[in-house]
C-alpha cells in the first residue's frame, strides 16, 4: 500500500537544535508527524494512506462530510499553532499533499530561496488579526442626531406642508444611510492607519457576513498585521484605546493572535 506525504509547514533546520520536535500523531491519527530534512529547511510532514486520502476521496469528504472537514482542518490548524509556539514556521494550506517524499523534496528545493526570504521576513514577528464590528442601529441614531448636513435638512423640511414632508423624510433616511457608510469607512480606515504604524506588513481581507460570524452586528473591517514582537504591546494598547474611544457608538474591536504567518509566508 502506497503512502502519500502530507505537508503542514516548513521550519528552519537550525531551529530544531533550540527546541525538541513534539511527538504527535498526524492527520489520520495513526502515522506520526516528523521533520524531513531538505537542505537548510525541515518539512513537517506525516504519511497518509493513498486510498483514504486520494484527491478523489478528499473531494468527496469535503463536499459531503462536514464533520470530517471540521476535524481535519482543526487538526491542521492546531498543529501549526503548536509549531508556531516553538519555531518560525511557514504554514501550508490545509490538505497540501505530495505523492511521495521525492516530489516534496523537489518542490522545497525549487522554492528554497523564496522560503529563506520568508523566514527572514517573519523572524521576530507575529501575525495578528483585527476584526471591527459595528452596531448600525446605535451609530445611525448618533449620526441622525449629530450630523450637520442632516440637521440642516431636517430644519429645511420642517417648513414643508405635511404631504411634502413625508417624501422629504424618506430622503433624509437615505442621507442617514449614506452618512452611516461614510462614517464606518472613516473610523475603520483611521484605525487601520494608526495600527499599521506598528507593523511590518498588513493586508485587508474581505468582511464576513452574519451567516459566517453568527453575530447581530455587522463586520465592518477585517485586516491582518505582521507585527514585530517588540511592537506587539503597543499594537494591542492602541486597539484598547480604540475600543474605549468608540464603544459608546456601537463599535467593537476584536484582536486575535499570535497566529502562524498565514498571510505573509507561504509556498505556491
Amino acid at each position: 500500500m502506497a503512502e502519500l506525504v502530507y505537508l503542514y509547514g516548513v521550519i528552519p533546520a537550525k531551529e530544531l537544535k533550540k527546541e525538541a520536535f513534539p511527538v504527535v500523531k498526524g492527520l489520520d491519527q495513526q502515522h506520526k508527524v516528523y521533520p524531513l530534512a531538505v537542505n537548510n529547511t525541515l518539512a513537517v510532514v506525516c504519511h497518509l494512506d493513498d486510498q483514504d486520502y486520494s484527491e478523489e476521496s478528499i473531494k468527496e469528504k469535503m463536499n459531503n462530510d462536514m464533520e470530517w472537514l471540521r476535524e481535519k482542518a482543526f487538526h491542521h490548524h492546531e498543529m501549526l499553532i503548536a509549531l508556531n509556539e516553538r519555531y518560525n514556521v511557514i504554514p501550508m494550506k490545509f490538505c497540501t499533499i505530495f505523492a511521495n517524499e521525492e516530489n516534496l523534496r523537489e518542490t522545497i528545493e525549487k522554492n528554497e530561496e523564496k522560503l529563506l526570504r520568508s523566514f527572514s521576513l517573519i523572524d521576530g514577528s507575529e501575525e495578528w488579526n483585527l476584526k471591527i464590528y459595528c452596531d448600525d442601529t446605535v451609530l445611525k441614531s448618533y449620526i441622525s442626531a449629530n450630523n450637520a448636513n442632516i440637521e440642516a435638512k431636517k430644519e429645511e423640511i420642517s417648513q414643508f406642508p405635511p404631504g411634502k414632508q413625508y417624501f422629504a423624510k424618506r430622503k433624509i433616511e437615505q442621507m442617514v444611510d449614506k452618512e452611516l457608510e461614510k462614517e464606518k469607512d472613516k473610523v475603520c480606515e483611521n484605525a487601520h492607519a494608526q495600527l499599521r504604524q506598528f507593523s511590518l506588513h498588513e493586508t485587508i481581507k474581505k468582511n464576513w457576513n452574519k451567516d459566517v460570524t453568527g453575530r447581530e452586528d455587522n463586520m465592518s473591517w477585517n485586516s491582518v498585521y505582521l507585527v514585530p514582537v517588540s511592537h506587539v504591546t503597543g499594537f494591542l494598547q492602541k486597539i484598547n484605546e480604540l475600543k474605549d474611544t468608540w464603544a459608546n457608538l456601537g463599535w467593537k474591536f476584536e484582536a486575535t493572535g499570535p497566529w502562524p504567518a498565514y498571510h505573509f509566508a507561504g509556498l505556491s
